[in-house]
């Protein structure tokens, strides 16, 4: 039965590191996009994501078998119940990407290519950053090297909270001076789509050191 449990575990493993190569993919190619508002790029990024509801869907039952079938305690428990809260995460971070996608895709070609340069790209670059560190934890078993992909992931979130703050008020002020505030603030809701998705990586980092050390949980 020990081995049937690990083989499950690892299946699930497998199914969410999936998920998380797509969102890492979308993301990507969303700042590849940015450098020329391309459009085609934006809409194809939105491929990766696809049918999300039903991968995470599939994953959940899965975990439910997991419960019913072994009853874990422990590690293992901690670990099922986990994955299960992961995917939630991973689901929310692909909702964010979406919605970044639709509302940037609808400002991208009003706004200067300073402001993206300056604000927008390095914003999604610690983006990238922070949810590759978090998928590639998923298969690290070292303690030490996971508290360190852990502190990275925490470091490219408060990049992309202190870039968003840099460029809300830059934008703020230059709304006010051009009497565009409704094209700015749009843009500004599509950038805050980008910094919740360095959110959500972020905890999903945090479960994935919970379930190698176990303590509470520091992130909802």
């Amino acid at each position: 039965m020990l081995q049937n449990f690990t083989d499950s575990i690892d299946n699930i493993k497998d199914k969410v590191k999936g998920i998380g190569e797509g969102l890492l993919s979308a993301n990507e190619l969303i700042l590849d996009a940015l450098e020329d508002c391309d459009t085609d790029k934006f809409n194809e990024a939105k491929n990766f994501i696809k049918n999300i509801s039903s991968k995470s869907d599939e994953i959940d039952n899965e975990i439910i078998k997991v419960l019913a079938l072994y009853t874990p305690e422990a590690r293992d428990l901690r670990s099922v119940v986990a994955y299960m809260k992961i995917t939630n995460e991973l689901s929310r971070a692909c909702a964010n990407t979406r919605s970044f996608i639709k509302g940037f895709t609808d400002v991208c070609s009003d706004v200067d290519t300073k402001t993206i340069k300056e604000y927008a790209l390095p914003m999604q670059a610690s983006t990238v950053k922070a949810i590759k560190t978090t998928v590639n934890m998923i298969n690290i078993d070292d303690t030490d090297e996971m508290q360190e992909c852990y502190n990275d992931v925490l470091i490219e979130e408060s990049k992309t909270d202190d870039l968003y703050e840099m460029v809300e008020a830059n934008l703020h002020d230059l709304a006010k001076k051009m009497n565009e505030f409704e094209k700015f603030y749009r843009m500004l809701r599509a950038l805050r789509k980008s910094g919740k998705i360095a959110d959500r990586a972020s905890s999903i980092a945090n479960l994935l050191v919970y379930i190698q050390v176990g303590g509470n949980f520091c992130k909802s």
